[in-house]
């Protein structure tokens, strides 16, 4: 594939971040759907699936409390954020490969995923407990912390940085652009909450595994596209801040 070259751009703009972001998920879509059914939208349908049986079991007089589900719970929430984790490292290798004018491959993705994997869980558990704190607190201060942590996981596939000199660099890489950021950002929450909501509301009147199939469907897009967003925001904030291209990104990995 030809290498793409992009305009250096002057300063970080939204729109080119969404055109980018979707301009990459419609040029890879059997990769990204692929990884977000693998990594997200499968083990979700089996993970609800199960707990419903679990529910209706002690409707109808089963034990409130068993060890054995206590355990598969933690199992489970301990795979969600192992499996999260795989599938942003996945997503966000598949978008910078794409950017630089190669073509992703799916066992390129996982690989660095895999190889990744620890230091993404501690960036990725660092930034969702800020981003939650901040949240309960004022509101602000989540979206704050969100836009500074924003592109750690690209500094650590790109850059080859640890957990906090990841999450350092991205609060390098956004200063001065953090109101843009926070205007990309926000606007995509809200919409995922409303989204959620009216997709609730559209899926109760169907039938408990289609209804969980495809909640875990519409969950594992939404991760397709704000992973991509983020690592767009990574190629987009180097191109502005430092006039990067994404052919010297891309080199990382030669």
């Amino acid at each position: 594939m030809a290498s793409i070259t992009l305009e250096q751009p002057d300063k970080f703009r939204i729109g080119r971040v969404f055109n980018d972001s979707f301009a990459v998920i419609g040029r890879n879509p059997v990769l990204c759907l692929g990884l977000a059914l693998i990594f997200s939208a499968l083990p979700r349908f089996v993970f609800a699936l199960w707990f419903r049986k679990t529910v209706t079991n002690v409707e109808h007089g089963g034990p409130e409390f068993s060890v054995q589900r206590v355990a598969l719970t933690v199992v489970g929430a301990i795979g969600y954020i192992v499996l999260m984790s795989l599938l942003e490292v996945a997503l966000t290798r598949a978008a910078i490969e794409d950017l630089s004018g190669k073509r992703p491959s799916m066992r390129d993705c996982i690989g660095t995923a895999v190889a990744l994997l620890l230091p993404a869980i501690g960036i990725s558990l660092i930034v969702n407990i800020g981003f939650t704190v901040g949240l309960v607190l004022l509101v602000v201060p989540g979206f704050l912390l969100l836009v500074l942590w924003v592109v750690a996981i690209p500094v650590l596939i790109q850059e080859k940085l640890g957990v906090f000199a990841s999450l350092g660099r991205s609060r390098d890489l956004s200063k001065g652009s953090r109101w843009s950021l926070l205007s990309l950002w926000f606007p995509l929450f809200v919409a995922l909450v409303a989204t959620n909501f009216t997709l609730g509301r559209v899926l109760s009147h169907l039938g408990i595994p289609l209804v969980f199939f495809l909640d875990a469907l519409a969950r594992a897009v939404e991760q397709v596209v704000f992973s991509t967003a983020i690592a767009v925001s990574y190629v987009e904030l180097r191109q502005v801040k430092e006039g990067t291209s994404v052919e010297d990104l891309a080199e990382i990995f030669s």
